[in-house]
């Protein structure tokens, strides 16, 4: 799901920091108008680690292997805070781990951001519709909606950019079955964040709800 150095010209990665700055900006001028922007720092901090950490939990999909994204999760849970932190974890990807890359940062935190707000905005959505729904069931539900929205945005954004850009020379044909098939063992990843973030977000709803972003 990261898109490495070398795949996509110049100008789409100049397009990709372009857009990750606006969105970046637009993130901090939001969370700054709450009424204690720093009082959430800690929760962002706590939910990029576990950004960070969840690339390197593989879910092994014959004949490939897929890893967790959990962008649907830090949207339904940060809001706005959600951007910076995808950023900011991407950036520690590239450097330790090297997943993604240094050119591609800014398209991969676009990849990964832009549905996370999509996902916070679904989730938030729960106060308005289902109200027939027991109060902890629609939570659960948008929540589960949310988490997957999150990753089946990316998904079809990874999927379009690599598509777009192949390079010349290999076979178009049998890359674009390849990325396809990639692309097709994320469903189960879908599933899986999605009923990991329902079963996160109903606990902190039961336990802490001022934790979730209001």
């Amino acid at each position: 799901m990261h898109i490495p150095d070398g795949i996509l010209p110049a100008q789409v990665c100049a397009a990709g920091y372009a857009i990750t700055g606006l969105a970046t900006w637009y993130s901090l001028r939001q969370i700054n108008r709450k009424p204690d922007p720093m009082a959430e720092i800690p929760k962002a901090s706590l939910l990029t680690a576990a950004f960070f950490v969840a690339s390197s939990i593989y879910i092994p999909i014959p004949p490939a292997s897929v890893h967790l994204i959990l962008n649907g999760l830090l949207g339904v849970v940060l809001g706005y805070f959600s951007f910076p932190a995808i950023l900011i974890g991407l950036f520690f990807q590239a450097l330790v781990i090297g997943h993604g890359g240094l050119t591609t940062l800014g398209v991969n935190a676009a990849m990964m951001g832009i549905p996370a707000w999509a996902a916070y905005h679904l989730f938030q959505a729960h106060r308005y519709l289902g109200r027939k729904l027991p109060e902890p069931t629609r939570i659960a539900l948008f929540a589960f909606l949310g988490g997957t929205l999150g990753l089946g945005l990316s998904v079809l954004i990874f999927l379009t950019l690599v598509i777009l850009h192949l390079p010349a020379e290999v076979d178009a044909r049998a890359e674009q079955a390849a990325v396809v098939a990639f692309s097709l063992g994320h469903v189960l990843v879908m599933v899986v964040e999605g009923l990991f973030t329902a079963m996160l977000v109903l606990f902190l709803h039961r336990a802490k709800p001022e934790l979730l972003e209001s």
